[in-house]
This record gives C-alpha cells, structure tokens and sequence, in this order.
C-alpha cells in the first residue's frame, strides 16, 4: 500500500510539488531527483497529453511560461516538446533540462522504492485516454505506490473505470458544499483542497476523516501554514519546500 494511504501518524506526510520546486524548475528530472535526495516520501506531479497522444509532465495547458517554446501543450507532438529546454528559464545553471515523460519519471521511480507517488492528471480525461498510462503504472510497479488525481469529477471517474485497483483523490480550490459526498460517490480515498480552504475551514479535517477519507492540501510553503494545517490534523502537506518542512517537522517533535 502506498505509504500516502498509510495509518495515521502524530506528523502529516510530506509530499514534494512538482518536486523540489523551490530548488529546481518544476516537473523535471532534477526537481525530482532532488525530492527524493531530500527525504520527502512521496512526489506530486502533473500529467497532460500531447497532440500525438503522448503523456507529459507538465502543469499548465501551454509551454511557455516553463521552458523557451510557445504554444499549448495538446497542440504540439511529443518529439517537439522534449526538445524544449525546461531548465535555463528557472536558472541558466539548469539549462538543458527537459519535459519529462510519463514513462521517464515511472522508470526513476522504479529505481527508488520508498518515494511513493500522487500523480494529478490535468484537464478532463477519458478511460480510453487513461488506460496507456494506467497499464504503465502496473507494469513498472508502481500501482501499489501510487495515488492517482483530478480535479475533473468526470477524469476521478474516469479513472475508476480504467483502473478501479488505483486509489483516488478529488482535488479542488474552494471546498464545494458537497465535496464529501462527491468523493465517496466517486470511490476516492482524499480530498486535497487548497490550504486556503483548509484554514479557513478547520473542521474540514474532521469531517473528512469521520466519513474515512484523508486530506491532502496544497500547497503550504511556509511555517505559519504548516503550523496551521497540522493543528488542522491534515493527513499530508503538499509543499514546494520539502527538505525545510521535514526539517520543521523534525524541530517540533524534538521540542
């Protein structure tokens, strides 16, 4: 089982945003290497498709604010979007980095068992779309260390038809009045609000756990937040700071 769904603890769990966001650009290779060189048990992570069908990692529906090429990502082929460079608009120190596929990050996870995996899908998919990606999980071996998100109720349930063995999470901004029931109609097992929800609704937290479902927030990047969401009881923190919200953790329970 993923460590993402494991019992609860006295500390939430670490999740890393799009990897070590805050020291290397987000969604490469070396945010990732760097989330798991920190200690973070699990990476999050963004998945769209190209025009040529081709799985990515990438957040936003366009290229360009991430790397030197222009255009959204569902009309440009596979080949064109590996050739961008995601590294030199972060810093000219990582010039060279690359988008990712789907397949590049699921084998470097594979060579690092005990950093688990909370794979969002972006935008609105459908089982055909999905079943690609989700028989890759299976095959690498990462559908027990995976949990697998949308904000999309139609990509959630999507999803439980493509692959009903994966565990899901409901993501959202704001908190809808029916986000609970929407979760459990959809078999999820989390609802990641944002923190703003969250803090703004405490109880939130409870209420999620009395009906059996954890909570995730993102994404929280600052003491002040942290301390926040864990007097909230949240089950897990998704940040772009790992190593310093381990550190802070670690400071607490020491104290």
């Amino acid at each position: 089982m993923t460590v993402l769904l494991d019992p609860p603890s006295p500390a939430p769990l670490v999740v890393a945003h799009r990897g070590y966001a805050a020291v290397a650009p987000q969604n490469t290779m070396a945010s990732f290497e760097a989330a798991w060189r920190s200690g973070a048990p699990a990476l999050e992570l963004d998945v769209r498709l190209t025009a040529d069908g081709v799985p990515v990692i990438i957040h936003d529906p366009v290229v360009d604010r991430v790397t030197d090429g222009s255009g959204a990502v569902a009309d440009l082929d596979g080949a064109t979007i590996a050739g961008l460079d995601a590294g030199s608009v972060f810093s000219e120190h990582l010039a060279g980095q690359r988008v990712p596929t789907l397949a590049q990050v699921l084998r470097f996870l594979a060579r690092r068992p005990g950093f688990d995996l909370l794979c969002e899908y972006k935008g609105t998919w459908t089982p055909e779309q999905l079943a690609p990606t989700t028989r890759a999980l299976d095959a690498t071996g990462l559908a027990g260390r995976v949990l697998v998100q949308g904000f999309s109720r139609e990509t959630v349930a999507a999803l439980r038809e493509a692959a009903p063995h994966l565990p899901r999470g409901l993501l959202c901004d704001a908190a809808p009045a029916d986000l609970l029931d929407a979760a459990r109609e959809l078999g999820a097992v989390t609802v990641n609000p944002s923190v703003a929800a969250v803090l703004a609704d405490p109880d939130l937290v409870r209420r999620a756990h009395d009906v059996g479902l954890k909570v995730m927030p993102w994404t929280a990047n600052e003491p002040p937040l942290w301390r926040g969401l864990v007097a909230a009881g949240v089950d897990a923190i998704i940040t772009d700071r790992p190593g310093e919200l381990l550190g802070w953790l670690a400071g607490r329970a020491e104290a």
